[in-house]
C-alpha cells in the first residue's frame, strides 16, 4: 500500500490578485520534490540490483530497426517504432526491457536483477519504466502526457493515464501530467 499518494487538480487562474503565481510555485515545489525523491530511490534501487546473475547487457533501439529484439544469456530487450515514435530498452543480469512507440510517442525501459519494464506511448507521450533490482514496472502515456514507473526488488509500479499504482517496497510511479504519484518504501 503507497505510504503518500497524491492528486494535484488542475485549478483555473485568476490573474487578477496573483494566486495563478504562487499556485505555480506550489505545483514547481511539488513536483521537484516529486523527482528528486524518484531520483534518490532509482539510485538506491540500482545498487540493491546489483550481483544478480552476469549475462551481458544488451540494448535494443527502434529506429533505426522497426524491430529490434535482443538476446544475451538470460538478458532480454525489444524495441518497436511505428511511424514516427522512438522506442528504447535495455537489459543486464536477467531482466527483460520492453518499449513500443507510435505516433511521435517515445518510450523507454530498462530492466536489471530479474526486473521487467515495459514501456508504450504514442501521440507525442512520454512513457518510462525501470525495473531495478527484480520488480515490474509499466509506464503508458499517451497524447503528450508524460509517465513514469520505477520498481524494485519485489516491488510493482504503474503509472498510465488510468492513474498510479505502488505495490510492495521500493516502488515509485508519477504521472506528470495531471500530478499523481505514488511511493512505497
Amino acid at each position: 500500500m503507497p505510504l503518500i499518494s497524491s492528486v494535484w487538480s488542475r485549478r483555473s487562474f485568476s490573474r487578477g490578485n496573483g494566486s495563478a503565481s504562487n499556485r505555480l510555485g506550489g505545483r514547481l515545489a511539488r513536483t521537484g520534490a516529486v523527482l528528486t525523491v524518484g531520483m534518490g530511490l532509482a539510485a538506491g534501487l540500482a545498487l540493491t540490483g546489483a550481483g544478480a546473475a552476469s549475462a551481458a547487457p544488451v540494448t535494443c533501439a527502434s529506429p533505426p530497426a522497426t524491430n529490434d529484439i535482443q538476446v544475451s544469456e538470460t538478458a532480454s530487450c525489444g524495441a518497436q517504432s511505428v511511424g514516427a515514435g522512438r522506442s528504447q530498452a535495455g537489459a543486464m543480469e536477467s531482466g527483460t526491457a520492453v518499449s513500443v512507440s507510435a505516433d511521435n510517442g517515445y518510450s523507454n525501459s530498462y530492466a536489471n536483477g530479474f526486473g521487467t519494464a515495459l514501456g508504450a506511448s504514442r501521440g507525442n507521450g512520454q512513457a518510462h519504466a525501470y525495473a531495478l533490482g527484480g520488480g515490474i514496472a509499466r509506464s503508458g502515456a499517451a497524447d503528450g502526457n508524460v509517465t513514469l514507473a520505477i520498481a524494485g526488488w519485489g516491488a510493482g509500479a504503474t503509472s498510465d493515464a488510468n492513474g498510479v499504482n505502488c505495490m510492495g517496497a521500493l516502488s515509485f510511479a508519477v504521472n506528470f501530467t495531471n500530478g499523481q504519484f505514488c511511493i512505497a518504501g
